[in-house]
Order: C-alpha cells, then structure tokens, then sequence
C-alpha cells in the first residue's frame, strides 16, 4: 500500500512521508562533475558549484548521473562526490544519489553508502544491454531493497515497456516513490504520473519538456541544463504554478534556444565550455567524451551572446 512503508528520522536515509512531500519538486540540478587537469575528482569545484547553485534557489541535487559522468567513475570517486555534496548541502536542500552501475554488487554498495551519509533519496538507470523485464524487475529490485527506507526512483530513459514495468515494480517495491522520466512522449509520462495519486513525485529528465511536463504532472524536472540556466527553469516552475502560462512559455522557449544551440556542438562538450564560461573549470570529459576543439569554443561563446544567454542564468 502507498505510504505504510516504515519512517524513522532516527536512522539514516530515511523520512516521514511528511517531509518527503515538500521534498521532491522544483529545480534540480543533474551535477556537473568536474576534473583536475590530472583527471582526479576536482573537490574544490564541486564545492563551488554546489554553493553557486543553492544560492540560485535550486530545490535538490541529483549526483553523479549521465550529465556527472558517474558510469564513467570507479565507486570510490562516485562515493566521494556523494559525500563532498552532501557535506556542502548541510542539508539545506535534498540530495538523490544516482547508484545505477554494470556491476549489481558495486549499484549495491553504492546505495548502501548513500544510506548511510544521508542521501535523500537514490535513483538507477536500466543496466544497458538488457532488455526484458524479468532481467530489468530484479536489478532494481535488488538495487531498492539494499535501502529499503530509502525513496528509489527509476531513471526511465530509452525503455519500450515503461508503464508495465513501473507497475511491476509498485507491486513489489513499496520505497519505489516516482521516477526520473527522460523522453518526449507526454502521453506515456502520463500514464506513470497517473500510476499513484499520492506519494508519487515524477521528475521530467527532458529539460526541452520541462512546463510540459508539469502541465502532465510532473512535480520537478532533473536536468543537465539547471546547471548554468537554473534561473530559466525556476521561472518556469513559479509561473506554472502562479497561471502564468504565456510567461512559462517565454522561458521554456528561452532555455531551448540555448540547449538548441548546445546540440549543434556536442551538448556535453558544449555544457563544459559554458561551464567555464560561468566561472566554472570542469577540466576535461572523460572518455568516450572529449572536448570541444578551439575554434568551436569561440563560435559557441559567440552563439551564446546572440541569443541573451545570461539573462537565464
């Protein structure tokens, strides 16, 4: 039954249902991740940029997911970020630590860990290379009851059976609490906002889709872009939610113009320029991804004058 799953403030990684309700909404950040020019952690940035963005009034963070590279990291690097975050939060706003991995055994200790630093929450992508239900059902199986009084939420992205497989796991999995939906397909996003009436928060991964989103039911977004345009999407999430619609538009539609922009580079190549752009030196991606080369930097920062890009930082 939704909600009689046990809470106890007492032990870590856990919450009243009370609490959880005001906890997953607005803005939320998918951290960035940055490197040394040794290609280590860059702590001190990590820092920085949580401070940066808590005083642009984001409402949570979601670490090391595709946006902070966190398959591309050993588990220890992973723990690190977690706990360097969590540290610099101090609780002012929740955290959800993505622990999906290709290895069950490092996804597990990865979720323990974030029980026990006090993550508000854990989510995990679908194990690439597999693809039917039984094989997807016991990973993230496995993954929830690691912390079973932790909020898991489902990083959908690229999957044909999505409905059916978050009935699948409602049936089994009472701290299954919402998921991350990344996708265009607002019908289907609305059949999962459906799938619960209370104690059911929905993010919208597709930052292009953010005031859709809402306007389906969506009770935040998660996205790469609320890192360096967290003012856009706060606009978006506070006009909404006045009735402004129109002027939710206007932002939405500012916001894609720089993501637009972003894809005619490579968007994660891109978002490290625009990174160091706002004073933030991510280093370098790690491979498979690399770096814009210089002459694309220079036209993107160009671009990025032309369509009054810091208006929506």
């Amino acid at each position: 039954m939704p909600g009689t799953w046990a809470h106890n403030e007492k032990v870590p990684g856990t919450f009243t249902l009370r609490k959880i309700m005001t906890m997953f909404r607005g803005t939320w950040p998918a951290l960035v991740t940055p490197f040394t020019d040794e290609n280590t952690v860059n702590i001190a940035v990590v820092r920085d940029l949580v401070e940066y963005l808590l005083s642009k009034q984001v409402d949570g963070f979601y670490v090391c997911g595709r946006t902070g590279q966190g398959l591309s990291m050993s588990v220890a690097e992973r723990q690190l970020i977690a706990e360097t975050v969590m540290t610099q939060v101090r609780e002012r706003v929740p955290v959800v630590v993505h622990v999906g991995s290709m290895s069950i055994q490092d996804a597990l200790i990865l979720t323990r860990h974030a029980a026990q630093i006090g993550a508000s929450g854990i989510s995990s992508i679908i194990p690439p290379y597999y693809a039917e239900m039984p094989q997807i059902v016991g990973y993230f199986q496995a993954v929830a009851n690691a912390a079973p009084h932790l909020p898991f939420f489902p990083y959908l992205f690229g999957f044909p059976k999505v409905v059916e497989l978050m009935q699948s796991l409602l049936v089994t999995l009472p701290n299954v609490m919402g998921t991350k939906y990344t996708g265009p397909d607002m019908y289907e996003f609305q059949q999962v906002v459906n799938l619960r009436q209370e104690n059911w928060y929905i993010f919208s991964g597709m930052d292009e889709q953010c005031l859709f989103a809402r306007m389906s039911g969506a009770t935040g977004s998660i996205g790469s872009t609320m890192n360096f345009m967290p003012r856009a999407y706060r606009n978006i999430h506070a006009c909404f939610e006045q009735g402004k619609l129109a002027e939710a538009m206007e932002w939405q539609q500012k916001a894609n113009k720089v993501t637009e922009t972003l894809q005619t580079y490579r968007f994660m190549s891109g978002m490290i320029e625009v990174m160091r752009l706002l004073g933030f030196d991510c280093g370098s991606l790690r491979l498979p991804d690399f770096p814009l080369s210089a002459e694309d930097r220079e036209k993107l920062r160009g671009d990025l004058q032309t369509i009054a890009f810091d208006q929506l930082t």
